[in-house]
């Protein structure tokens, strides 16, 4: 039961050779989701092999040219790639202008529909569900409006044992009961209790994106407890005033975010492109949070 991320950009800004313009692509149980779509995604999805074809949902956090700029041309080779089905996004409204004017200009006209759903930028919402997964965004505090985006499984229904169902005969039609919990009922009128037919599910996984934030008390309560944390870390402590200035958090404001809402493990990337190496991120990050990695274009990461 896969649930992947690959990091595709954890650059801010300006790519580099070395990292390119935010995204992500999640593969959470044959659900195939895109995070933000910077300049040069398409690439990227093509370079770390994803099934980028057969991605049906687009989040884009919010309208900085790092996070959005790729997204034409991938809307255009999807066209060309030959997709019929719908593509559905979610962003701010004004990003429908934005495509609109450019095919327009360009005299592009898509195979596909694609349908946006407006971001709330006030409150946490569920954009995003189906029988087996939600998607929830929730407010970042930036300079514009901008949202990151919970991932997260249902809860799992009980696993009915095999050879209980030989071994009580149990009819094919009560089987989805007791993976509701209930108890089986015999003919006779004897009762099985559900414990001893079913075993517990494994526990539902789940990965929070904040893509550019400040440090805030209320990103803290959207992420607690999750799986795995992506936060941005766009400067060191020794930029504190410019992190402060722009909206975005330290290395060190990163970590202290992971400890506090008790997350599992914490990743950290959109570093500034005056980084060259990454030592001092290490140095803030270890004392406060030992569970964390430092992001690079190409890294899976596996819940």
């Amino acid at each position: 039961m896969r649930f992947e991320i690959t990091i595709l950009g954890c650059g801010s800004a300006v790519p580099t050779l070395s990292r390119s313009a935010s995204s992500q692509y999640v593969n959470v149980l044959e659900r195939h989701l895109l995070l933000d779509c910077g300049e040069g995604t398409q690439v990227q999805l093509r370079k770390f092999k994803t099934k980028f074809q057969k991605i049906d949902h687009v989040f884009i956090s919010h309208l900085h040219g790092d996070h959005f700029l790729g997204l034409i041309g991938l809307l255009s080779s999807f066209h060309l790639l030959g997709r019929t089905r719908p593509l559905h996004i979610y962003a701010p409204s004004s990003l429908r202008e934005i495509i609109d004017v450019t095919m327009k200009a360009s005299h592009t006209y898509l195979n596909y529909r694609w349908v946006l759903r407006e971001l709330n930028f006030y409150k946490k919402e569920v954009v995003f569900e189906d029988k087996l997964i939600q998607v929830e965004s929730f407010p970042l505090k930036h300079r514009i409006d901008c949202c990151g985006f919970l991932i997260k499984e249902k809860e799992r229904e009980l696993n009915v044992l095999k050879d209980k169902i030989n071994e009580f005969s149990i009819p094919l039609d009560q089987i989805p009961a007791i993976k509701k919990g209930k108890d089986l009922i015999r003919q006779d009128g004897t009762i099985i209790k559900n414990k001893i037919l079913t075993r517990e599910p494994l526990p539902a996984r789940a990965y929070a994106y904040c893509s550019d934030t400040a440090y805030s008390d209320k990103v803290i309560e959207a992420v607690r407890e999750v799986d795995v944390l992506y936060h941005e870390a766009t400067f060191t402590e020794e930029k504190r005033a410019r992190a402060k200035e722009t909206f975005h958090s330290t290395a060190l404001q990163a970590a202290t975010v992971a400890s506090h809402s008790k997350v599992g493990k914490l990743i950290v990337g959109h570093y500034s492109a005056r980084y060259k190496e990454l030592d001092d991120f290490e140095k803030e990050i270890s004392p406060v949070f030992s569970n964390y990695e430092l992001a690079y274009d190409g890294m899976v990461i596996t819940l």
